[in-house]
C-alpha cells in the first residue's frame, strides 16, 4: 500500500515540475524565430491566375514575386520594384506601331509596350518538379500510379530541386490567365488590354477540345502580347494608355510561374491525392508552403534561395523615431517560419493572444472593451490591462469608402436642379456620421470628406481637404455645420420643416437596403433619428439581396446604401464610381447613383489616365469640389483597422494595400519565452490540496488496516 501511494504522489509531483501545461506548440520550438498567426477558413485557391480574395492573399503574397510591390513604410501607397530591377519603362506607339512623345495625349496612344527587367540570380524554393536524377534529366516528370504510392504531400517525394526565375516564366504566367481548364477572376478585364489576350483564350480552348485530357502545353502557343527578350527581360503590349496597369504588377497574377511545375501536377495520379498547384503553390518568394492541413494548420518556411531584397532603408514620417527602420539593410525575410493556427471562433483565438500564443490580433467587437480605451479626443489606445502586457495597437484607414447614395434619375432626391442639390446638403449636413463611427464602429473610421480615403493620391489632410459644404474648420479641426444651416437649406429647397411647400404634405424619403437583424435594427433607428431632426419622414424598404440589386439596376431607389474597396491605389479606382459613362440604369455600370455633371465627366476623363502630378492634383481637386457640391452621396466614413501586436513582435506598420508584410515582421523569441512562461503558470494549489487529502486518506487507510490486523491477531 506505501509503495502505490509514493509512486502515485510521485508522479503528481513530477507534473508540477514540467513545461507549460497550455502551450499548443511543441516545446522544441522555444527560442526560434518563428511567427505565430491564425486563419479562420481554407483558402480555396493557392493557383496566382485562380486566387482573388484575401484569405488566400495572406498565403499567396509571401509565397510568390510580381515584378512590382507596394512601399511598406511610405505613403501614400506607391509602387517600388520587387522581382524587376527597376521600374518598368513604358513606351507609346501609335496605331501603325510607330514611337509617341511621353507628353501624348492619351486618346492618340494606341499601344503601351512595358518593357521589365527582372533581377538576376532569383531562385524557386525546393520543389521536387525541379529535382534531376544523375544525367541531369527531371527526375519526377514520368510517375506512375505505382511511384505515387505512400505519396500525400511534397515532402514525401525523396529529393527537390531549384532553379534560377526567368523572364519566360513571367510570360508563362500571363498566357495562364487565359487557360480553359481555370476559373480566371481578372481574364475579363485584362482581356481588354493586354494586346490578343482574347484570342489567344479561343486558341487555347480549340487546343483543349482538339486533345481532351492531354497536357495543354502554353509554350507551344505564342501570345502576340507577350514578348520574351531575353533571358532577363520581356515586354507587355497593352491597348491604349493605361497606367493603371502597373497596379495589376503588383499581383500574384503576374508572378512567375514555372513550366515545370505545372507540367509536373499534371501527371496521373496527383490531383486525386491534392498535388496540384491550387493546394502546393510553387513561388520564387521570401516563403514557400510547407505544411498544408487546412483542418489544422499550414507553415510557411523560409525559402533558403531568396536573397534579393533587403529592409527599406526609408520610411515615412515618424517611422525612425518608432524604430521602425532598426532593421533598414538587413536581409529579408527578418522571420524564418511563420504557423498559422485554424480558428473559428473569435474567443479561443483572443484568449491564445492574451497568453502569448498568437503574436498579433484584430480586435472583434466583443473584446473591444476590454483591449481599446478612447480619450476624449477620439485619440484609441490600449486599456491598462493591455498595457501591462506590453501590448501595443497599430491603426490604419482602410482604402475602403462606405457610403449612401442618393439616386440622381429620382424626381425628389436626384438631379441638378437647386432644389433637389439644397436638399442632399441638407440631409448630409443632418447625418452625423461621427456619431455613426463611435456608436456603431467602437470608433473604428473616420468621417469621409470624399470618395477618395488617406492613402490613395488626390487626398487631402486638414483644413484642404474638408468638405466645406458639411463642415466648418474650427480649432483646427474640421466641425460639422450646425443643424440650423440644414434646416435652413432645407427650407431654401421647398421643405420649411420637413414639409413641401407646394402640396403641403410631409417630406417621405425611402432608404432601400438589405439590412436585417438586431444590430441592423439598431443602425437603421439611428439613421431614422437623422432624419427626424429635419422632420423628415425616413422610410427603410428592407428586402433581399438579389431584389435589391435588381432595383439599383433598374434606378428603382431614391437612396440606397453601398461600399467600395480599393482595386488598386489610384483615385480613378474611386472616382469612377460617379462618371457619367459609368451610370448603372443606362450603361450598366459602377455609378449607382446614376450621377450626371458633363464638368466633372470632362474632367475625369483628362484625370484618369494621368501620372501623378501637381497637374493632376489640381484636376482632382476641382472634381471633389464639385462633388461636394452636388452631394449625389452621404460621404459616410473609412474604416479603420486596428492590430493588437505583441511587445516581443517589432516592424508592424499597417498596410493595407501590401499583402505580402510578414517578410518585414522580427520576433524576439528569447522575450517572448520568458513573457509566455510568466503569464501561463499553472495554479499548483488545486494539487496541493489533492496530495494532502490522499495524504490523509492513505493515514486513515493505514490505521484501520492496522486495527483490523491487530483485532485478528
Amino acid at each position: 500500500m506505501k509503495v502505490v501511494f509514493i509512486s502515485l504522489l510521485a508522479a503528481l509531483l513530477s507534473a508540477c515540475t514540467g513545461g507549460l501545461w497550455n502551450n499548443p506548440y511543441p516545446v522544441a520550438d522555444e527560442g526560434k524565430s518563428i511567427l505565430y498567426s491564425a486563419f479562420t477558413e481554407r483558402p480555396k485557391h493557392l493557383d496566382p491566375a485562380q486566387a482573388y480574395s484575401e484569405n488566400e492573399y495572406a498565403f499567396l503574397a509571401q509565397i510568390y514575386a510580381p515584378p512590382l510591390q507596394y512601399h511598406y513604410l511610405k505613403r501614400p501607397y506607391h509602387l517600388v520594384p520587387l522581382a524587376a530591377a527597376q521600374m518598368p519603362t513604358v513606351r507609346y506607339l501609335d496605331e501603325r506601331r510607330q514611337p509617341l512623345p511621353d507628353g501624348t495625349p492619351a486618346e492618340r496612344i494606341a499601344f503601351s509596350v512595358y518593357e521589365i527587367r527582372i533581377k538576376p540570380d532569383m531562385r524557386y524554393q525546393p520543389h521536387p518538379a525541379f529535382a534531376r536524377d544523375a544525367q541531369g534529366n527531371p527526375e519526377y516528370d514520368r510517375l506512375t500510379l505505382h511511384d505515387l504510392r505512400g505519396i500525400h504531400a511534397l515532402n514525401d517525394f525523396p529529393h527537390s530541386g531549384s532553379r534560377t526565375v526567368t523572364a519566360a516564366d513571367y510570360a508563362y504566367q500571363i498566357k495562364r490567365l487565359a487557360h480553359p481548364h481555370l476559373h480566371l477572376p481578372i481574364f475579363g478585364v485584362m482581356s481588354e488590354y493586354i494586346v490578343g489576350l482574347k484570342d489567344y483564350a479561343a486558341t487555347l480552348q480549340q487546343a483543349a477540345q482538339e486533345n481532351p485530357g492531354a497536357f495543354l502545353d502554353l509554350n507551344a502557343y505564342p501570345l502576340p502580347g507577350v514578348q520574351v527578350v531575353d533571358e532577363h527581360t520581356y515586354r507587355i503590349e497593352i491597348h491604349g494608355k493605361y497606367p493603371q496597369f502597373a497596379y495589376w504588377l503588383a499581383m500574384p497574377f503576374f508572378a512567375p510561374l514555372p513550366h515545370e511545375a505545372e507540367r509536373f501536377y499534371a501527371q496521373n495520379g496527383m490531383r486525386e491525392r491534392n498535388l496540384v498547384l491550387d493546394w502546393w503553390p510553387v513561388g520564387s518568394g521570401p516563403y514557400y508552403l510547407s505544411e498544408n492541413n487546412p483542418n489544422q494548420r499550414m507553415v510557411l518556411t523560409r525559402n533558403p534561395y531568396y536573397d534579393s531584397e533587403t529592409y527599406p532603408s526609408e520610411g515615412g514620417a515618424g517611422d525612425e523615431e518608432s524604430g521602425l527602420l532598426a532593421d533598414a539593410g538587413k536581409p529579408l525575410p527578418l522571420i524564418d517560419k511563420v504557423v498559422f493556427s485554424l480558428e473559428k471562433e473569435t474567443i479561443p483565438y483572443w484568449n491564445k493572444f492574451l497568453q502569448g500564443y498568437y503574436d498579433a490580433s484584430g480586435i472583434s467587437s466583443d473584446s473591444f472593451d476590454q483591449a481599446v480605451q478612447v480619450a476624449v479626443g477620439g485619440e484609441a489606445t490600449v486599456t491598462n490591462e493591455m498595457k501591462d502586457q506590453g501590448i501595443s495597437l497599430s491603426t490604419a484607414v482602410s482604402t475602403s469608402t462606405m457610403y449612401t447614395g442618393f439616386n440622381w434619375l429620382d424626381p425628389v432626391v436626384g438631379g441638378n436642379s437647386e432644389r433637389a442639390r439644397k436638399l442632399r446638403q441638407a440631409i448630409a449636413i443632418a447625418v452625423d456620421f461621427e456619431e455613426y463611427i463611435s456608436i456603431f464602429a467602437n470608433g473604428r473610421g473616420i468621417a469621409a470628406q470624399s470618395p477618395l480615403p488617406p492613402g490613395i493620391f488626390g487626398y487631402r489632410d486638414g483644413e484642404a481637404g474638408i468638405n466645406r459644404t458639411v463642415y466648418d474648420w474650427v480649432d483646427g479641426a474640421p466641425r460639422r455645420k450646425p443643424i440650423e444651416e440644414a434646416k435652413r437649406l432645407l427650407a431654401e429647397a421647398g421643405y420649411p420643416d420637413g414639409v413641401d411647400a407646394q402640396t403641403n404634405q410631409p417630406l417621405v424619403v425611402n432608404l432601400d437596403t438589405t439590412a436585417s437583424g438586431v444590430g441592423s435594427k439598431a443602425r437603421l433607428d439611428w439613421l431614422r433619428k437623422q432624419f427626424d431632426k429635419l422632420n423628415v419622414q425616413l422610410v427603410v424598404r428592407s428586402t433581399d439581396y438579389n431584389r435589391f440589386q435588381d432595383k439599383v439596376r433598374k434606378g428603382d431607389t431614391q437612396m440606397f446604401y453601398f461600399g467600395w474597396n480599393a482595386d488598386y491605389p489610384d483615385p480613378e479606382n474611386f472616382l469612377f464610381l460617379l462618371h457619367g459613362a459609368q451610370a448603372k440604369v443606362t450603361k450598366g455600370g459602377e455609378n449607382a447613383a446614376n450621377y450626371d455633371n458633363p464638368e466633372y465627366d470632362k474632367l475625369f476623363e483628362q484625370m484618369k489616365n494621368m501620372e501623378n502630378s501637381v497637374q493632376r492634383q489640381v484636376i482632382i481637386d476641382q472634381m471633389l469640389e464639385i462633388l461636394r457640391h452636388d452631394a449625389p452621396w452621404l460621404w459616410g466614413f473609412h474604416p479603420k483597422d486596428y492590430v493588437l501586436q505583441h511587445s516581443w513582435l517589432h516592424n508592424v506598420k499597417p498596410n493595407v494595400m501590401a499583402n505580402n508584410r510578414l517578410k518585414y515582421w522580427r520576433v524576439d523569441a528569447g522575450q517572448r519565452d520568458r513573457l509566455r512562461r510568466a503569464w501561463n503558470q499553472p495554479a499548483r494549489w488545486p494539487l496541493g490540496s489533492v496530495v494532502a487529502m490522499l495524504l490523509l486518506l492513505g493515514v486513515f487507510v493505514w490505521r484501520a488496516l492496522r486495527r483490523r490486523d491487530e483485532q485478528s491477531s
